[in-house]
């Protein structure tokens, strides 16, 4: 009988080649893991598997009942791709299409400085002084695995945190004194709105969502570099995409993407 380790590279390579071939799985590879630290390790897993850069990290919420099931509220998951979007043009944002794909309306948060060796609790104003700068951004939510958001927080963390990459829009200017987490954004989709909200909404505000990542990032042994980008967690609400379809986001009165949904290729 394999032992739990070998169980979870067997589980990661299963992602890794369901995403290297744009395919399709119709249920979790493998047994769920009970501990999100096991999902995790799937994810490390999957890491090595995939071998390339990490440009970012995702975070992402747990609600409730299954935030106090795991003792955590947010999770996270690395980013490998981003796309440069500008005000004007339409960005294109690979999706697994016969998998599971939405686009979130985010803010990104940069990472200026890394987080100091060895700390492992931070405060909201020392996570706010390792970030250099704040974008408007659509989060690609996608992966093979199509029930993946029905099955719950171990099978999203174990694949990549249900991420396959990043829009990153135009900069917020002086983004300490803009009040951003409380604009309001929508996302529309073909038109037709999708959803509404403000980043103040979820707990601590995308500002949270960076201190979770460091603690847990310093918890994991990872190390955090200056570049990175940090996709602070959905504003609008997650929005179900398939290829063809357009998305608009608009942020407040100040900044918008425009970008359309196309299936990702096999390698």
């Amino acid at each position: 009988m394999a032992s739990v380790k070998e169980q979870a590279v067997e589980i990661a390579q299963r992602f890794v080649a369901a995403r290297r071939a744009a395919g399709c799985l119709a249920d979790y590879p493998g047994s769920l893991p009970e501990r999100l630290e096991d999902a995790y390790a799937i994810q490390d897993a999957a890491i090595r598997e995939w071998d390339r850069p990490i440009l970012g990290w995702k975070v992402g919420r747990i609600a409730a009942p299954l935030s106090d099931r795991y003792g955590s509220d947010r999770l996270a998951g690395p980013i490998f791709q981003t796309v440069e979007s500008t005000e004007g043009e339409t960005a294109h944002m690979p999706i697994f299409a016969h998998g599971f794909a939405a686009a979130e309306a985010e803010f990104l948060l940069r990472i200026g400085k890394a987080p100091p060796s060895g700390k492992r609790s931070f405060t909201l104003g020392e996570a706010a002084d390792l970030i250099d700068a704040v974008h408007v951004g659509v989060e690609i939510a996608s992966s093979p695995l199509k029930p993946i958001n029905e099955i719950g927080p171990a099978a999203i963390i174990s694949d990549f945190g249900n991420n396959n990459g990043l829009l990153i829009g135009s900069e917020i200017s002086n983004w300490r004194d803009s009040g951003f987490e409380c604009w309001e954004v929508a996302t529309t989709i073909n038109g037709r709105e999708a959803g509404r909200g403000e980043a103040s909404a979820f707990a601590n505000g995308a500002i949270g969502s960076a201190k979770f990542l460091f603690e847990l990032m310093a918890e994991r042994g990872i190390e955090l570099r200056p570049g990175q980008w940090i996709s602070s967690g959905a504003v609008t609400g997650v929005h179900d995409v398939k290829p063809g379809e357009r998305i608009e986001v608009r942020f407040d009165r100040w900044y918008e993407i425009d970008c359309k949904a196309v299936a990702a290729e096999p390698e």
